[in-house]
């Protein structure tokens, strides 16, 4: 009886642990549903969010973001970026600034000498981590698609580019928040793009 009520638990553990980092897609491809932020900036074209105009240059840092918190999760999302200067990212385990464009916490970030790089943005206002630039050039595609796959659990944080780990950080800080929303960003400058599409995310059980 105890052997039958074992094998049970472990079933179950089982199941509930599968279905708990089941991916879930955080965009459906044809709608803004999930997501808020200045829709004059952001608009869904041909299964993409697209951030920015080449036809006009951006005052400020404009974010697109979920509604929803997350805390420890694996999200992927496939990203190009076009422009002169162009700079983006994507924020996790973030917040929005009241009365304000700006949004504060970890970015994952692209573009110009930020590739693949870990950002603390409005907060620390620094690179926390940068990766090896020659190594990355090997497997990046500049005016193409890349993948992102971000991987948050814990005070643990790692980021890569197409397969290549960018970065492994573990923070310091105790008083940084382990949870928050996810953003799409396009950074203010000259008239540039930035394509994100087949986002997704798996929430894992909350590191301890």
């Amino acid at each position: 009886m105890k052997i039958r009520l074992s094998v049970l638990l472990i079933l179950t553990f089982t199941l509930v642990t599968f279905a708990a980092v089941k991916p879930q897609s955080l965009f459906d491809g044809k709608t803004f549903a999930g997501w808020e932020g200045n829709m004059k900036i952001f608009r869904v074209e041909d299964g993409a969010i697209v951030g920015g105009s080449m036809k006009a240059a951006l005052p400020n840092n404009e974010f697109l973001c979920t509604p929803q918190r997350y805390s420890d999760f694996v999200l992927r999302a496939k990203f190009k970026i076009q422009g002169e200067r162009v700079n983006a990212g994507i924020q996790f385990r973030s917040e929005r600034i009241p009365n304000d464009h700006e949004v504060i916490g970890y970015q994952a970030d692209l573009g110009q000498n930020y590739w693949g790089a870990l950002y603390d943005e409005s907060r620390r206002k620094k690179v926390l981590v940068s990766p090896d630039a020659a190594a990355l050039d090997k497997v990046l595609k500049r005016d193409d698609w890349n993948e992102y796959v971000i991987h948050a659990e814990g005070k643990r944080i790692r980021l890569s580019i197409n397969g290549y780990q960018t970065v492994d950080y573990t923070e310091a800080d105790a008083t940084i928040k382990q949870s928050g929303v996810i953003c799409l960003q396009i950074h203010a400058g000259p008239p540039s793009e930035a394509r994100y599409k087949d986002i997704t995310i798996e929430e894992l059980p909350v590191h301890k």
